[in-house]
Order: structure tokens, then sequence, then C-alpha cells
């Protein structure tokens, strides 16, 4: 039998963005309040439809530049102040996820350093960052004092996927550089894993580990008082992609 596309139903495809930063020591992720139906003034996950001409990457890239002013970091060019760890999360595709029509959503995840605030743009009303168990609250009020709904769509399940994938991954990985900027403090980087892990690390074995683990950090030869007290050691990612032992979260 030929393929005849007239015997399947039509749908859409998407990228929804779970963008992650760490500010005042907390992790954020980014929110947009929703200026259409569906969910009109509900917060959710930036993202957008797949066009015609794009591939997922591409998507998910003019996406990221659209809502935060980020393009995706080259891991061949030169450390960049303004680039982003971009990387596809999961794929959604319950077929009552989008009321309007069947929508599939192929959700990336993205990091990046300390994030100014950010730009509401396409459908979106506003724009904020948020911590990201305010974001994942059912019911209550967040830090500000304002009501928290659940985010629309299925967002708070990709969120917390997206939470989740970020926790394990700087366990074994050199994924939490990807929240400092090209050069940072053994301090600065501890206050990122107990940011994203939401615990508190004994500064002396975290600096021990992170040192210690071949390919993780890369001196700079600077030092930086921006932290205050005594100067303080600079360094850059190292090579490594793989982190040879892991640091292992710890259990609370």
């Amino acid at each position: 039998m030929p393929y005849d596309p007239s015997a399947f139903p039509p749908f859409a495809v998407t990228v929804d963005l779970v963008v992650l930063t760490v500010r005042r020591h907390a992790l954020c992720a980014l929110a947009v309040r929703r200026g259409e139906a569906p969910f009109q003034g509900r917060w959710a996950l930036p993202g957008g439809f797949v066009r015609a001409d794009e591939d997922l990457a591409q998507a998910a890239a003019r996406e990221l530049a659209e809502e935060t002013g980020l393009r995706v970091h080259d891991p061949a060019a030169p450390a960049q102040d303004n680039g982003a760890h971009l990387e596809q999360l999961a794929t959604y595709g319950d077929p009552k996820r989008d009321p309007r029509m069947r929508v599939v959503s192929v959700a990336h995840l993205a990091l990046a350093p300390d994030l100014p605030a950010p730009r509401a743009g396409g459908d979106a009303s506003n724009a904020r960052w948020a911590p990201v168990e305010e974001l994942l609250q059912q019911g209550g009020h967040g830090r500000d004092g304002e009501p928290v709904a659940p985010l629309a769509f299925d967002h708070a399940q990709i969120l917390a996927d997206g939470v989740e994938r970020a926790r394990s991954k700087i366990e074994y990985s050199s994924l939490a550089t990807a929240f400092c900027p090209p050069e940072f403090t053994v301090g600065e980087l501890r206050r990122v894993y107990e940011a994203v892990w939401g615990v508190a690390l004994d500064p002396r074995n975290f600096h021990r580990k992170v040192t210690g683990t071949p390919g993780f950090l890369v001196p700079t030869g600077g030092t930086t008082t921006r932290q205050g007290g005594r100067p303080a050691q600079l360094f850059r990612a190292g090579g490594a992609t793989l982190l040879n032992p892991p640091m292992l979260r710890p259990e609370v």
C-alpha cells in the first residue's frame, strides 16, 4: 500500500526550555506569564513552535536567544561570557497536554551563569527568574507574597525533570561550571553545588575534591577579592567532561 499522509492526523511540535541559573545563592528558572489563551495569565516555561525550516536544536537555540539574549556555547570556541549550555532533555506527548490541538514538546535544558532580568517576548506578557521550589509549589504563596498557581500545560513535570537532570549530572560531569563565569573561585563553584543540590557543603572537603579531580579545574594564575577577605585563586573549567571520582550528592 502506498503511503498516504492524509491517513494520519496532523500535530505540531514545540520546544520548551528549562533555563536554570543561580541567583542570590538559589537555583532559579526562567518563567514567563502567558499573555494569550490557553492558560492566559499563568506562569509557564519559555518556548514556542518549531518552524518549518528549523531542526529541533535550531528552534531551541532561537527560543533561547529570543527569551534571554543568550547564544549557545560552542565547546570548540574560546570561553564566552554570554554562552549557555544547551542539551535536549526529554519529549512530552500526552494527547491532552495542550487543549488547542495535538502538540508534542521536545524540552531542552539550558544552564548559564547569573543572568540579568529577563525580557518578555512572543506571547508572554511578563518574565522573571523564580526559585525552582516556588515554581514547583502547588498552591500557597511565593516569596513575593503572590499566590502560586500550578505552571501551565505540563510544565511543572518538565521543570522537575530538568532540575533533577541538572542535580544528577553535576555529580559525574563538569556541568556545574556552566553556572559559573569563565573564571571563578572554588568558593563560587561550591555555592553552585549548594544551590543546585539544596544542601550545605564543607568548604575544605569540597576544595580538596574539586582541585584533586583530574581535568576538572585549571588554575588561571590570577586571584580575586570579589568575595571579600583574602585573595582567592581563580580557575577555569578543565577539559574533563566526566569526573572520576564523581562528586556524590549528599543524602538529605
